[in-house]
This record gives C-alpha cells, sequence and structure tokens, in this order.
C-alpha cells in the first residue's frame, strides 16, 4: 500500500518519549486516518483508536471515558507505554479544554500514554489547538497530494493529474468522468462545505457561502472584485461578509483569493483577489466540461495548468513556509510571487493562454526576486515544477 511522506514523520516522532500530543491536520479525503492505521499496523507500541463520529457533540466526558480505557488497558496489560488515538475528535464541544486536562494529568503522574488526534476539520483543530493546548501538541500536515504521489501511487500521467486533481479516492474513477464527478460532488465538496466548514464558523447566509465556493472554484486563475463577484451572487450581502467567507473557505484549504505582491502589506490587502483552488478536481468537477473538450482547448487547458501550478504552490505554502500572491500593474503581470523572510521568486505560467510575458522583466526591475522564471512552454516543464520541493528555492 502506498505511503505518504507523513507516515515516516509520524513513526519517528512516537518513537521518541512523550513529549506532545501528535496532531494529523489537513483537508477531507487526503488520506489521514488511512495513514494513521498503517502507522498501527507497523508499531510495536500497544494501542487502541477511536473515533468521535456518532457520539452527541456534548458529551465531554466521552474523551475522558476512553483515556480512562487507555489507562486501564496500560496498567493491566503492564505496557510501559500506549498509544490513543482520537478520530474526528472536534466534533466533541470543547474538546480542547478536556483534552488538556487528561493529558495534563498523564503527565503529572508520569504515564507514559502517547496521544494521536486527526479531524476533518482544519478550521475546528485550529481553533482548538490554538485556544487550550498551546505548547503541548506537534502538527503532522497532510496537504492535498501531488503530482508525484499520483504518479506514484496510481500511475496518473501529468494531463491528467492537472485535470482530474489529486483526491485518491477519485482516481479510480476517472474513466467515468460522470461517476467521477458525483463521487467529488458527493463525498468531497458537500460534506466540505455543510460539515467541515458551515459547522465551525459562524455563517449567517451559509447560501450564500455554497454559491460563492462554486462560483469561485469556476473563477479559478482569474481576478475578479468581491463587488462583481457579489453581484454574479445575487445575494443581498456584503463585500466584508464575503470577504470574510473566502478567508474561511482559505482556511479549509478549498478556495484561496490571492492578493496582489507590493511593498506594504496595505496594497497587497485591497487588492482584487486572484482566485485558486486547492485541487484542481474542485475546478474541473464543478465546470461541468470534459477532459477532452479542455484539453484540446490551448486557452482552456493554460487556466488549468495554472490553476494546478497554482494549487501546487498553494499546498506545500505552509510546511515551506512561505507566502503566495500574484502581480499585475496595468497590463503587465506575473502569475505567481512566492516570499519568505523578504526575499521573493517570481513565477509565470506560460502555456496556451497566453504566449507573451512581459510583466516578468517588469517585476525583476521593480523587486528583484531572488529567482524569477517561466513554467511551461520554453522554461521549467510543467511535470518537473509540479515536484519540486520549494524551499530549496530561497
Amino acid at each position: 500500500m502506498f505511503r505518504r511522506v507523513q507516515f515516516n514523520d509520524l513513526v519517528a516522532r512516537l518513537a521518541e518519549p512523550r513529549r506532545m500530543i501528535q496532531v494529523v491536520s489537513g483537508p477531507r479525503q487526503v488520506g489521514k486516518s488511512t495513514m494513521v492505521r498503517q502507522v498501527l499496523q507497523e508499531t510495536a507500541i500497544p494501542n487502541m483508536s477511536v473515533s468521535a463520529d456518532g457520539v452527541d457533540k456534548e458529551n465531554t466526558a466521552w474523551i475522558g471515558e476512553v483515556w480512562a480505557t487507555a489507562r486501564a488497558r496500560m496498567l493491566v496489560g503492564q505496557h510501559a507505554e500506549f498509544l490513543l488515538v482520537i478520530d474526528e475528535v472536534h466534533k466533541i464541544a470543547n474538546w480542547s479544554e478536556e483534552v488538556k486536562r487528561q493529558w495534563d494529568a498523564d503527565t503529572f503522574n508520569d504515564i507514559n500514554l502517547k496521544v494521536i488526534i486527526l479531524g476533518s476539520s482544519r478550521l475546528l483543530l485550529k481553533d482548538g489547538l490554538t485556544e487550550s493546548l498551546a505548547g503541548r501538541y506537534e502538527l503532522i500536515r497532510m496537504p492535498h497530494w501531488s503530482y508525484r504521489e499520483m504518479h506514484d501511487a496510481f500511475g496518473v500521467d501529468v494531463e491528467h493529474y492537472i485535470f482530474f486533481g489529486g483526491y485518491p479516492g477519485g482516481a479510480p474513477l476517472t474513466a467515468n468522468e460522470t461517476r467521477w464527478r458525483r463521487y467529488i460532488k458527493d463525498s468531497i465538496i458537500t460534506p466540505a462545505i455543510e460539515r467541515d466548514v458551515l459547522m465551525t464558523k459562524t455563517v449567517y447566509k451559509p447560501e450564500l457561502m455554497k454559491r460563492l465556493f462554486e462560483l469561485g472554484c469556476s473563477y479559478s486563475g482569474e481576478e475578479i472584485s468581491l463587488t462583481k463577484l457579489l453581484g454574479q451572487l445575487q445575494d443581498a450581502g456584503n463585500v466584508t461578509t464575503l470577504a470574510n467567507y473566502l478567508t474561511t473557505l482559505d482556511e479549509s484549504q478549498l478556495l484561496c483569493g490571492l492578493q496582489k505582491y507590493a511593498n506594504d502589506n496595505a496594497r497587497k490587502y485591497n487588492s482584487v483577489p486572484k482566485l485558486y483552488v486547492y485541487n484542481t478536481s474542485l475546478l474541473s468537477a464543478l465546470s461541468g466540461v470534459s477532459f477532452e473538450k479542455v484539453y484540446t482547448f490551448p486557452k482552456e487547458w493554460g487556466r488549468w495548468v495554472e490553476s494546478a501550478v497554482g494549487a501546487h504552490l498553494l499546498n506545500n505554502a505552509e510546511e515551506s513556509d512561505y507566502r503566495v500572491y500574484y502581480w499585475r500593474e496595468g497590463n503587465k503581470e506575473v502569475d505567481f510571487v512566492i516570499e519568505r523572510n523578504r526575499q521573493c521568486v517570481a513565477i509565470e505560467v506560460k502555456s496556451g493562454r497566453r504566449t507573451t510575458n512581459a510583466g516578468l522583466p517588469e517585476l525583476v526591475k521593480r523587486f528583484n526576486p531572488k529567482h524569477s522564471f517561466v513554467v511551461g512552454t520554453g522554461g521549467v516543464p510543467v511535470e518537473e515544477f509540479l515536484q519540486w520541493n520549494f524551499g530549496e528555492l530561497f
């Protein structure tokens, strides 16, 4: 069975003395539970695994009960250490306070009980971790699947990865595009919005959030003002509400509104956003067009290629510690600018959609980036770029 790189990280951390709770975080359907099951099959540490799915959200005592069970099994079995895995823990109200209480009690009493926490809602995990568990946890981030992973696990070529994206559950279904599209909508999009997002944040206009996501995915690779977007949504909301919803979708690793690169933060955050999906599956499933139709029209294919490059940059941003922007001045533009420690790298995607590249020399003159290059025609091959480690650029 294919193992993601996070498998080795978790195995190594469990082999260390008990120090911190291990939190496996990432968007829905990227293989978090599968990876942990693989680790449990390999580890020699006695363990038990439970899920909060189906537990009443007000039943905070449930966490203490499973924790007490793990302690009892450790004691009766006379184990030097024990491992407790709790999946979907964020579905329990005040989960982080109870986890903190139990973890601190074990620390005080020198009980060598190690803990792994998983959750499909990155937002709920983030809120609980920052509020109650500061200094007590380490994150293992699991982003959307990369091209290399999809190629190694399923033999996916770069063209099909660009269109069908990186959801492993959808890989065996791509020969039947209707079935694949239904899977993406029913098993990923609907639960991601209705369970992970709407159950996490106070969303006063859930239908507006859903329509924003659907329309935003269709605009992947395009600049569009929130005022114009609001008009197309035909809702009596306001731009501030829309901006907040877009931030929530970004935090959920679904849809991002890139800001324009500039020397000062005020100009960055007041710019017109450029929308990108975190996984091109979302663009393809909601566009309703076939792979053949997109692939045979260079202008359309160019947008998919740019979206795939953008998704790759976004999914690596947190781990490689950089921020992603775009740049435009008049009719001169650069698709992506990534920045870390006040150093930037300029990236232009060149494909069927655009053949000119006037923006890149202009940006180089203004900002003196550490690197500047083209991805696609006449530059770094897209297939090669989608396998890069961006930390090396800095």
